[in-house]
């Protein structure tokens, strides 16, 4: 059968569903989850366990039923009440089963459905509804009553239903980083592999993926305001008030977040709103490609407000905005790398004593015994540098250690840290300028390799960077798998270690530097992601007069921003004041030529330290340097 073939896993939750039925009286259970998520699928594979266990089962698919009483008396085989029905079911082998498939589809009979039809149930006979929405509140005073939401499948189970729908082992991991578990996009996702040999693999996959799911829900928002918010939540990790308001100009972000959470693809987090992994990835490629500028007026919304927001976070709250900047950053190899699966339901905290031996069994595992030996020695001498990471269950998932550079020579024999010593030395820091050296992280199951609890680990050392404020200049790491990381820390700006080199245990691991710049951490992420939304140095778009100086935006007037978009067209050359009045000003009067000596001081006060950019040229007029984005960088 097609179903048994798309089913697989849900292990646990076919459990829950057979205790329901087994247990009877009255139990209702109420499955619910975003489209495609394999609500049915699971729903008639519990059914048909029941059935061969000996129930008896009456199912209907509520797509195919009038949404009122009538309609569903009628078509559970032509009852006249309720009670009617509850004697046909107390007739069936009990156990016995009354499912109601996508039950979305009778909303308007929501309240009699919970208070009369369920309450009507006789003893031994279990309810189970299925839909896209979340149960109304009404349900949970149900007594009995059993919460059931269906995510996506691990990654286990995920890989397992590509290897029946023929994907070849070695692509199913590259295709399940597309649909991230959803089992329909799993399934157009291997299509898009068969449809589009001639893409690579991932390209294909989401070609399919964006052309189903993307439009589907899309088009399924019911008004321009719902589809809007739909789109610009997701470009982000996570949508707040005001960060809709930021990047829906006249909407009200709180009204669009109510909006939002009507949708059942999207659901509440502490602070703010998620829309589903897959469909956000969806949503956010499809607008990539239909809409790219209004995909880039979306970040840069977004980026001005997170910035503002997070400097005025109390430190506790920077990891949360640290997330949501680099979120922002388009680079799948660095999304990937930070925002695998899972990863934000990690937490990292200190590591207490007690963890000791959890950290010592880790490093045993995955590295040699030099590797470890060293990494204890680590943890004897500087403990409050090891962070550990814990997953929603509160287990001890992976650990970190980032040390104080001032610190690297402390254990003697670690050739790693000694790479790094040798380049402070060459490469002495300033007075008060402080660098930190990522010396390990490993995960207890996956070791090195990329995973949710080194995606926590980089977004809480990238949080401690910033949080450390202009002090910080320089950050050291080392990683035995070059060829996984290389691209990764490249794209953010790190550079391969002179005599970084070093071998342990007969493997090589090999040391990356980042230096940050004079405005450090904060400066190096302004200036990563300025790039990324076309407001690199000495850019300045027609729509924000935002200009960036050293990795800081200056906001220009539009007058201000129009002459230096007038001197850039002429770099080098120098420009006349009766030209500068006639073209940026717009008018012919030469006798006002002191409004344009007005608005090149205001400009050089932005431009701080670089302000001799704009040369002024005695008798002649003012030229731009004609390196004077080299002098903004």
């Amino acid at each position: 059968m097609r179903q048994d073939r798309a089913f697989v896993g849900r292990q646990g939750e076919l459990q829950v569903l057979a205790d329901l039925v087994d247990g009877g009286d009255g139990c209702v259970g109420y499955l619910h989850g975003i489209a495609g998520i394999g609500k049915s699928v699971l729903l008639h594979r519990s059914l048909r366990l029941a059935r061969n266990a000996g129930a008896g089962v009456l199912a209907l698919d509520c797509r195919t039923v009038e949404p009122t009483e009538r309609g569903v008396l009628q078509a559970a085989g032509g009852f006249r009440d309720v009670v009617a029905l509850g004697a046909h079911l107390a007739s069936l082998p009990s156990p016995t089963v009354l499912a109601l498939d996508h039950c979305e589809s009778l909303e308007l009979t929501d309240d009699w459905l919970r208070e009369e039809l369920a309450a009507a149930l006789p003893g031994g006979v279990t309810l189970l509804l299925a839909g896209r929405t979340a149960p109304p509140a009404g349900w949970f005073t149900v007594e009995g009553f059993h919460n059931l939401p269906i995510g996506p499948l691990d990654e286990a189970d995920a890989l397992r239903l590509l290897g029946r729908l023929g994907v070849p082992a070695g692509d199913a991991v590259r295709l399940n980083r597309v649909a991230r578990g959803h089992p329909f996009a799993l399934t157009l996702a291997s299509a898009g592999m068969v449809e589009h040999p001639q893409m690579a693999l991932e390209d294909a996959a989401m070609a399919r993926v964006v052309d189903e799911l993307a439009r589907s829900y899309l088009d399924a928002a019911d008004d321009p305001l719902t589809r809007h918010a739909l789109e610009a939540a997701s470009v982000v990790r996570r949508a707040t008030g005001p960060v809709l308001s930021a990047m829906l100009p006249g909407v009200d972000g709180d009204a669009a977040v109510d909006r939002l959470l009507e949708q059942p693809l999207v659901a509440p987090c502490r602070d703010g709103l998620v829309v589903h992994e897959v469909v956000k990835n969806a949503i956010e490629e499809f607008l990539r490609g239909a809409n790219p500028r209004r995909y880039l007026d979306y970040r840069r919304a977004a980026w001005r407000e997170l910035r503002a927001e997070a400097r005025e976070a109390p430190p506790h709250e920077l990891r949360r905005y640290t997330a949501d900047v680099l979120y922002l950053i388009d680079a799948p190899i660095v999304r990937e790398a930070f925002f695998p699966g899972g990863a934000l339901a990690m937490t990292v905290e200190p590591a207490a004593p007690g963890d000791a031996a959890a950290i010592h069994s880790i490093s045993c595992r995955h590295d040699g015994v030099d590797a470890a030996a060293l990494v204890t020695r680590w943890w004897e001498v500087a403990p409050t540098s090891f962070s550990v990471v814990r997953d929603r269950h509160g287990d001890l998932a992976g650990f970190s250690c980032l040390l104080d550079g001032g610190r690297a020579g402390t254990v003697p024999g670690d050739v790693v840290t000694a790479s790094w010593v040798r380049h402070l030395r060459d490469h002495p820091l300033l007075r008060g300028e402080r660098s930190l050296g990522f010396r390990r992280w490993l995960d207890g199951e996956q070791g090195e390799s990329p995973c949710a609890s080194q995606a926590a680990s980089w977004l809480d050392v990238t949080r401690t960077c910033l949080a450390l404020g202009p002090a910080l200049r320089r950050c050291y790491a080392v990683v035995r798998d070059v060829g996984t990381y290389w691209p990764v820390v490249r794209e953010l700006g790190f550079h391969r270690l002179p005599h970084g080199v070093v071998e342990l245990d007969g493997a090589r691991y090999s040391s990356v530097v980042l230096d940050f710049g004079p405005d450090s951490a904060d400066g190096w992420l302004g200036s990563l992601l300025a790039t990324q939304l076309g407001l690199g140095p000495g850019h300045v778009p027609d729509d924000t007069h935002e200009l960036n100086v050293q990795g800081h935006l200056r906001v220009l007037t539009p007058l201000e921003s129009g002459l230096v978009r007038h001197l850039d067209d002429r770099a080098g050359r120098i420009v006349s004041r009766p030209e500068l009045l006639r073209e940026v000003w717009g008018t012919e009067f030469t006798g006002g030529s002191n409004v344009v000596d007005a608005v090149v001081r205001t400009l050089r006060v932005k431009l701080g330290m670089r302000a001799d950019v704009v040369e002024t040229v005695r008798g002649a007029g003012y030229r731009l340097r004609a390196d004077w984005r080299d002098q903004l960088s």
